[in-house]
């Protein structure tokens, strides 16, 4: 039997407290009610997902690197990191995966300096201020890059 494609869906930090941290901002339901959502969403397209949050950048990067060879495409919420971190957006091109970005909420409607993201620059996709459903939405766009014939 064959096995299903696996997406790794990563969270930076803070993305742990979901649903106390400023719940006006990134609403009532946690990390877990996320990891649920992915792999409901997953499992109807035939995917396997694998959830996983880190507040150290660092190891954020090594689970990048780490894909190339178990994953199939990336789903990212690397929150902060995503407008300062270099290491994370290198680790993201090498990877050599498709990769779609999230945020809970509408990074442009906020500070200033959200308003840039260094995985944007070479993410697939990008989806924000629509809540955890963001993710449901990755999921459901990376089943189709995957399953694409014109991908590399």
């Amino acid at each position: 039997m064959k096995q299903a494609p696996r997406i790794l869906v990563l969270n930076g930090p803070n993305l742990n407290l979901l649903g106390v941290r400023e719940p006006d901002i990134y609403g009532s339901q946690t990390l877990a009610d996320v990891g649920k959502r992915c792999r409901d969403v997953a499992k109807t397209l035939g995917l396997a997902v694998d959830c996983k949050q880190s507040n150290c950048e660092g190891e954020l990067v090594e689970w990048i690197q780490k894909s190339r060879k178990t994953h199939s495409g990336i789903v990212i919420n690397a929150a902060a990191y995503s407008h300062t971190s270099v290491a994370i957006m290198d680790a993201l091109k090498l990877s050599d995966l498709p990769i779609i970005e999230v945020h809970i909420s509408n990074v442009h409607a906020r500070e200033e300096f959200r308003h840039y993201s260094y995985v944007s620059a070479i993410a697939d996709g990008v989806i924000c201020g629509l809540g955890i459903e963001g993710y449901e939405y990755a999921i459901q766009h990376l089943s189709k890059l995957i399953k694409s014939p014109n991908r590399k």
